[in-house]
């Protein structure tokens, strides 16, 4: 059509622009791309130019034009004040001219004295007598002398003109300006540097803290942290996710927007998503299945979830890797930099045994791991060397019978000061001083660290707390109640005691996970 068409797209409330905008640069015309050859004759021989170089080419055929027209211009300038000079000699001596024109019999007799008595060149004297003697006489010898000057000093700029490239350069570009304000109109188009910059997803996702639910029921989402009211110890808690009978909250982590998730099964595989591809939800919303977003097999659990930067140049460190079994393997974190939508193996594991802790860890540190019957053993990170990908590990703990690996945590090697804080099943928590716990070797039964009763149940989760990091915890039961406690609210208590209660479960219900912050 040669008449104008708007388009106008109207956007529902919460849209994002900038989105929309980015679908059109991709899906349509709005923004276009076109590929050319520039091909010219350069000293006779066809050439693809790039644009610089064409430019140049231009420039160079521009210089040889105005050398040419100006070398042109002076030939003739200079022939017209040779003239002018006869005329000049001419006129100073009109009289006698005249004289010698008339006693001429022909015209190249009166050519040939002129050219003797005045030493004339045949230009001169031709132009001489081309003109008729009334003309001749009636020249003012003032007007010619003027038109000399201007000759002469034409020259003279012409002569300077030939002899500075500078100048030849300046006077292209004039030409050139002239050029566009006779004949240049506005461009229709915008040449912008370095195109239209179209956003990723990601850049228009705002970098911030999200707190990450995950259910044993494979429920995921992210949402606000500050949506979890503090409470006082031994409160009810509050009903955190529309969840099914039997689902409850395994994994509870902060993280930015633009990290990277790793989540690490009990089968011992580990896959890879972005934080901000999980959906947003409210405290009370149960999210999206987890097999959206990974491609986990049929009875395959998420035990551990690690954010880690985007960028694989500043990933640092290793990872801790504890099975139920008491089995610990270090492995680079680099590793898992970039790992395939179908996930990688991160441990190989013996029949029956499972992953249950997946930490980050580095030089120096030190390593806790707790058993559901209350034990607890603490080494160097030293006494783990680093293995490959598909390795299976070394014996971390020794297990009586009937015991398993409920907590695997790292002691980082600036703590000063901190606590294990451990659960039980029915609600039952305390503090214990990390001073308690000596460095041991590896592969030991450990020490007690915490008394089981028929009150308390068995320990059912544990975390390393450091003395001013974090300030309050997280409790979560396996009918979703969640409570809030200041740390401070939790008693600090030797080993081989209970605790007391944390938070007052309903009936049939038990403690399944807790975070700190």
């Amino acid at each position: 059509s040669t008449k104008d068409i708007r388009i106008v797209i109207d956007l529902k409330n919460g849209s994002q622009p900038q989105k929309i905008l980015n679908a059109l640069y991709k899906h349509t015309q709005l923004e276009d791309t076109f590929h050319f050859n520039i091909v010219a004759l350069v000293d006779g021989v066809p050439q693809t130019l790039s644009l610089k170089s064409v430019l140049t080419e231009f420039i160079k055929h521009r210089d040889e034009v105005v050398r040419r027209r100006t070398a042109y211009e002076l030939a003739k300038a200079e022939e017209r004040e040779h003239i002018l000079l006869g005329l000049v000699k001419a006129l100073d001596h009109i009289d006698k001219v005249i004289k010698i024109i008339r006693a001429s019999k022909t015209v190249d007799d009166a050519r040939v004295s002129l050219m003797k008595e005045f030493k004339l060149s045949v230009i001169q004297a031709n132009a001489i007598l081309e003109m008729r003697l009334q003309k001749l006489a009636g020249l003012e010898r003032q007007k010619v002398l003027d038109e000399l000057k201007e000759v002469q000093a034409f020259i003279k700029e012409m002569k300077e003109l030939l002899a500075s490239p500078k100048k030849i350069l300046a006077l292209i570009k004039s030409e050139l300006e002239a050029i566009k304000e006779k004949y240049g109109d506005d461009r229709r188009t915008k040449v912008v540097k370095g195109g239209v910059k179209i956003l990723s997803v990601e850049d228009m996702v705002p970098e911030e803290d999200n707190a990450i639910v995950l259910t044993s029921g494979g429920y995921i989402k992210r949402t606000n942290p500050d949506e979890y009211k503090r409470q006082k110890r031994g409160g009810v808690g509050v009903v955190d996710l529309d969840t099914k009978e039997e689902d409850f909250v395994t994994n509870f982590l902060t993280a930015s927007t633009h990290d990277d998730l790793l989540f690490f099964t009990d089968k011992g595989k580990a896959y890879q998503i972005k934080m901000y591809e999980l959906p947003e939800g409210k405290r009370a919303t149960r999210g999206k299945s987890i097999m959206n977003f990974i491609a986990l097999s049929e009875g395959e659990v998420v035990t551990s979830v690690l954010a880690q930067p985007k960028n694989a140049k500043d990933i640092t460190g290793s990872l801790s890797l504890v099975t139920a079994g008491g089995v610990i393997k270090k492995v680079s974190a680099k590793s898992f930099s970039d790992v395939r939508s179908s996930g990688i193996i991160a441990i190989k594991l013996s029949p029956g045994d499972r992953l249950v802790s997946v930490e980050s860890i580095e030089k120096g540190d030190d390593v806790s791991i707790v058993t559901k019957l209350g034990q607890s053993i603490r080494f160097k990170e030293s006494a783990i060397r680093e293995m490959g990908r598909s390795a299976g590990g070394v014996r971390g703990i020794k297990l009586a019978k009937g015991d398993a690996v409920v907590g695997a945590h790292v002691i980082r090697s600036n703590v000063k000061s901190g606590h294990l804080l451990v659960i039980s099943a029915n609600g039952y928590g305390k503090q214990t001083e990390l001073g308690e716990y000596k460095v041991q070797g590896r592969g030991g039964s450990g020490i007690l660290t915490s008394k089981i009763t028929t009150k308390t149940g068995p320990v059912i989760t544990s975390q390393v707390v450091e003395d001013g990091e974090e300030e309050e915890v997280i409790a979560i039961s396996k009918k979703s109640q969640v409570v809030r406690v200041g740390i401070k609210e939790i008693p600090v208590l030797g080993r081989q005691t209970q605790g007391v209660r944390i938070m007052r479960l309903r009936e049939g219900d038990s403690i399944a996970t807790l975070i700190c912050f």
